[in-house]
């Protein structure tokens, strides 16, 4: 069977012939329910399949015109490419005409034809009089240029220069494409005997195939495909418009609904807050205030919650804003999808818009970041190079793995790599490590940001001319790898070096001491030396000298920078004389006998265990010894 991946929809008032006309085109009855069948009034979605000339098929969807029914009819919408707008002759223009006009242009559809039915009940001068109305109401609307028809599909009048055309139409559309990863809006769900549960619906991304694994959101549950249906025929292969049943098993059909979404595992996820950007409708018979409960219907879910005006005080009719959605429910969707709002009570449309993000927090009013993220978001959709640049911008790590991309941005990984190959030969995007990548923007104030946390560092401490790098990662509050990622990038552009261990010496740098710093450094480290390895504590070197605790804690950490003094616990300094000495002392003493003996020692360097001991410790740190029972050995090579 050849598919023209397409959808074909129905719109318009109850009762106007759109059941009718898709009998006529397709010789199946969408209206499958009893109920429909004894009142004569489709209440629900109703499926069937259209043959072209060539012979691919696509698909039609009957949707509800009874206002009652909006929420499935706005759940059959979803997937639509191509929208037959139904009006009879003898009604005119009616008010769910109107309606599910400006809910087909809320939902991005784009193409469609106007169908004026019913015109054996009229005379010609009455037909021309609703043709007319029909052109008046789509003035202004994707369907201001669309061909008007005139059919009755009761008697077949005009119903074969309809199908022409509407053949011509449908074969010319563009397809729609299939690339991004699986995720169909379930439109029904039931169980068949000796197959189990079955889902059906219009996938909107992706393709998939017999044997695949598929989750079942937002519950959750996974299944394997046992069988797949485009259109009532079994196939191997499903794909973004093409109208498919996936026969999945180990998911219960009781625990699944419309509103719920059959998807690629691993991509998508959940959400209760959602940012959007929203335009209200100019037949909105009054404006939206902040917080306002609402009713979302997006994809085939319908949900409650409110909306947070995010640059408006309030919209009016017609107006368009920033939002934040907070959901009662989590409903599952992806930036880009398009979103129908009404109000929660009385239920009638307010407008409807468009998801730029999945939010991770609750979005403050007013803020110019957050206004600024969302319209650069909003900019980026249709072009999946510009999402992903917005996604690397925006992200609060500032940097991103691969992984965290193709969730981001729901695609395969190959496909993300490519984005990502394309954008660095741009120079738009850097990988600073295997599979992590941070945007040239991110980069330059990540950048920006690191050398000024170390000038601010070195302006409170002017005797220091080395920092710890502990003390900057506490200062900048990156991630620690990223940190040793730009500081990498900083040393091998000459800007910093590294010394010893864990610090950092900006290039050049130079510490000027006044008269009574460099006098106090002076005589710090004379006592030092002369205390060779039972050498004064901070508070006896202040003492002696008549200095202020800060003041000996400052020349300290300065001759420790210098390489005059090794600081080896707290209140233990050496000079570096003598800790060179207790080093050679110590080698030599293992060498000597196999093991370090500690009275040996003790006696060599003319100090005590209280000195000794702190010293020991350091060397085991660093490497140089190791313990082994109750003695210590050299470490091996």
């Amino acid at each position: 069977m050849k598919i023209q991946p397409i959808i074909i929809g129905t719109a318009g008032h109850i009762d106007h012939g759109k059941s009718s006309l898709v009998r006529v085109l397709t010789g199946t009855d969408p209206d499958r329910w009893a109920e429909e069948k004894e009142r004569g009034m489709t209440i629900d979605l109703g499926f069937a399949r259209m043959t072209l000339p060539d012979g691919r098929q696509v698909g039609l969807v009957d949707v509800p015109g009874h206002e009652r029914f909006l929420r499935n009819m706005v759940a059959g919408a979803t997937g639509i490419d191509l929208v037959l707008l139904v009006v009879a002759a003898d009604d005119g223009v009616m008010p769910q005409t109107r309606e599910h006009l400006e809910i087909m242009d809320l939902l991005g559809v784009r193409e469609g034809m106007l169908v004026l039915n019913k015109i054996d009940l009229v005379d010609e001068e009455m037909a021309d009089l609703a043709a007319e109305e029909l052109r008046e109401v789509t003035q202004g609307t994707f369907l201001e240029d669309a061909p008007l028809l005139r059919l009755s599909a009761t008697t077949g009048q005009g119903v074969d220069a309809f199908r022409e055309q509407l053949h011509e139409r449908a074969s010319a559309l563009q397809p729609r494409q299939a690339d991004g990863v699986f995720r169909m809006p379930v439109q029904r769900v039931f169980s068949a005997k000796g197959f189990g549960t079955i889902l059906t619906g219009i996938p909107i991304s992706g393709s998939v195939n017999t044997g695949d694994i598929l989750e079942v959101l937002p519950k959750g549950g996974k299944g394997k495909i046992r069988g797949l249906q485009a259109y009532h025929e079994g196939t191997d292969h499903a794909r973004a418009g093409h109208s498919t049943a996936v026969n999945l098993s180990d998911v219960d059909h009781k625990q699944v609904a419309r509103g719920a979404v059959l998807a690629t595992p691993g991509y998508f996820h959940a959400q209760s807050m959602l940012g959007a950007s929203l335009r209200l409708l100019p037949s909105t018979p009054r404006g939206l205030g902040n917080r306002t409960p609402i009713r979302l219907h997006i994809g085939t879910a319908e949900v409650l919650g409110e909306v947070i005006l995010l640059d408006e005080e309030q919209l009016e009719p017609g107006a368009g804003g920033l939002i934040q959605l907070r959901l009662e429910s989590p409903v599952v969707c992806a930036p880009g999808d398009h979103f129908v709002l009404r109000r929660a009570s009385p239920v009638e449309t307010l407008g409807g818009g468009v998801i730029l993000e999945e939010s991770r927090f609750r979005l403050k009013r007013f803020k110019s970041f957050v206004i600024d993220e969302l319209v650069r978001q909003a900019k980026s959709l249709g072009s999946p190079e510009a999402l992903l640049e917005s996604h690397l911008v925006r992200a609060p790590e500032m940097w991103l793995g691969v992984e965290d991309l193709t969730v981001t941005l729901k695609m395969p990984k190959g496909e993300v790599r490519d984005l990502l190959n394309i954008l660095g030969g741009k120079g738009r995007t850097v990988e600073l490590t295997p599979d992590r990548w941070i945007h040239r923007e991110a980069l330059d104030v990540a950048m920006d940001q690191l050398l000024a946390s170390v000038n601010a560092w070195f302006k409170d401490n002017p005797t220091r001319s080395r920092m710890d790098v502990r003390d900057l990662r506490a200062g900048i509050q990156f991630e620690s790898a990223l940190t040793d990622q730009l500081l990498e990038r900083l040393v091998q552009a000459g800007e910093f070096q590294r010394v010893g261990v864990g610090m950092l010496a900006p290039a050049g740098r130079k510490v000027e001491l006044d008269a009574a710093t460099q006098e106090s450094r002076d005589k710090i480290l004379d006592q030092l030396r002369r205390g060779e390895c039972q050498p004064p504590t901070p508070v006896e070197l202040g003492t002696a000298l008549g200095l202020e605790a800060d003041q000996v804690q400052t020349v300290l950490q300065l001759l420790v920078d210098e390489g005059e003094v090794v600081h080896v616990s707290r209140e233990l300094f050496l000079s570096s004389v003598a800790h060179q000495r207790m080093r050679e002392e110590v080698i030599s003493n293992c060498e000597r006998n196999g093991e370090l003996k500690i009275p040996e020692l003790r006696t060599a360097l003319g100090t005590s265990r209280k000195f000794l001991i702190p010293v020991l410790e350091s060397f085991d740190t660093s490497g140089l010894t190791q313990r082994r029972g109750s003695t210590r050995v050299l470490r091996k090579a």
